[in-house]
């Protein structure tokens, strides 16, 4: 027996973070602190200590000096590809330290 009234799944979370805005950039935030892991790779993540969203920014404190420069060099870039990751404009910036 089929139901005619039925609604696919997709369009029942759709319509549940259009409600729930907040929510929605939580989930968009976390696409981005798992993209920086997935696109900068193992090495990377290792020399990572602090990886966080507030105010559209991302702040990460990486612990090698030289590892710190290259990602400052390729802030604009690096900023970009997380946000294709995530599928959406969830950063602005990021912060190094």
């Amino acid at each position: 027996m089929r139901r005619i009234d039925s609604v696919h799944i997709g369009d029942v979370i759709g319509e549940f973070f259009k409600d729930n805005p907040q929510l929605r950039q939580k989930i968009l935030e976390v696409r981005i602190k798992r993209a920086w892991g997935e696109i900068l790779g193992p090495m990377i993540m290792r020399s990572t200590q602090n990886l966080y969203v507030k105010n559209r920014t991302l702040h990460v404190s990486i612990t090698s000096s030289a590892l710190r420069n290259e990602l400052m060099i390729n802030r604009k870039r690096l900023l970009k590809s997380l946000n294709q990751h995530a599928k959406d404009e969830v950063i602005d910036q990021i912060i190094i330290r």
